[in-house]
């Protein structure tokens, strides 16, 4: 009877030994994979969300504006801050004076301060190749 006491513990230790060492061993790698399926729609609060079966995951989501799309519903974001908006912000590029009738000098003026300047490109720059802001003109 003490043998097989002495043999639990002694597998017992071997077993938490290996698992802590198990865990030790190289970088820390936290992957995932899903089997995609449902399907149907959520809905609350003035949100709609759409989801169909065996849909691959298509990736997208933002922030603030609210914006989830993947698959193919439609997929991908609805407007996206690329080189056509940047072919328009250069056309405005210190332009001066920007206001709501001249829909802030084309969109360019995405503070909404009177030009086009360095504090606009920054702005600009930390969308780029993003979803497009709310109220995002440049198109």
């Amino acid at each position: 009877m003490r043998d097989r006491k002495v043999l639990f513990i002694v597998l017992v230790l071997v077993f938490f030994v290996s698992s802590v060492f198990g865990q030790s061993g190289g970088p820390y790698e936290l992957s995932w994979s899903t089997i995609d399926g449902g399907g149907g729609v959520s809905m609350g609060e003035g949100y709609e969300l759409f989801g169909t079966i065996g849909q691959a995951d298509a990736d997208w989501s933002d922030g603030g504006g609210y914006e989830v799309l993947g698959g193919f519903l439609p997929g991908g974001p609805l407007c996206m801050v690329d080189f056509g908006d940047f072919a328009n912000f250069a056309i405005h590029w210190l332009e001066v004076p920007c206001s709501e009738s001249n829909d802030w000098c084309g969109g360019a003026d995405l503070n909404h301060v009177d030009d086009v300047d360095f504090v606009d490109l920054d702005i600009f720059v930390e969308s780029w190749l993003g979803s497009c802001p709310v109220g995002w003109l440049l198109d």
